[in-house]
């Protein structure tokens, strides 16, 4: 028995345009948006009352996929710390292959992008960099050079 595919990553946010503009400007393209609520999504995710709008994002290859989660009923709870350091169990981040880097941090600042740390130079492979970007989670990004 085998798994077929990673199907998405799911990110609940608090704003759902304005991280639809944040992953848009990345690169990734909307493919659709839902209402999502009623008893099959209650026993889904543990909870009642839910009423969700979603937005399922892509990567341009058509292989990757984001469905960003916008919670209006239950409301959406911040995890504690809200800044978690990188050894914090569960989920880290989310990474991208970009063409260029800088170019890349420069429009997702428009963005409210936050650059965590420093661009840095694996070997003479990559240059690579950790973003906070919208709701707070982490985005990382790696450009291939050599």
């Amino acid at each position: 028995m085998a798994i077929q595919r990673m199907d998405n990553v799911g990110i609940v946010v608090d704003d759902l345009e304005g991280a639809i503009a944040f992953f848009t400007e990345l690169g990734m393209e909307l493919e659709g948006e839902a209402q999502i609520e009623g008893v099959c999504a209650d026993q889904m995710v543990g909870l009642d009352g839910v009423r969700s709008a979603i937005a399922m994002m892509r990567t341009p290859d058509g292989h990757g996929k984001l469905e960003l989660t916008k919670f209006h009923s239950p409301a959406a709870i911040t995890a504690e710390p809200l800044d978690p350091p990188a050894n914090t169990l569960g989920l880290h981040r989310v990474m991208f292959a970009v063409d260029d880097i800088d170019d890349t941090i420069t429009r997702l600042r428009r963005h409210g992008a936050e650059l965590l740390g420093e661009v840095a130079r694996y070997e003479n492979a990559y240059r690579l960099c950790n973003l906070r970007g919208p709701s707070r989670i982490i985005v990382a990004l790696a450009e291939r050079i050599g």
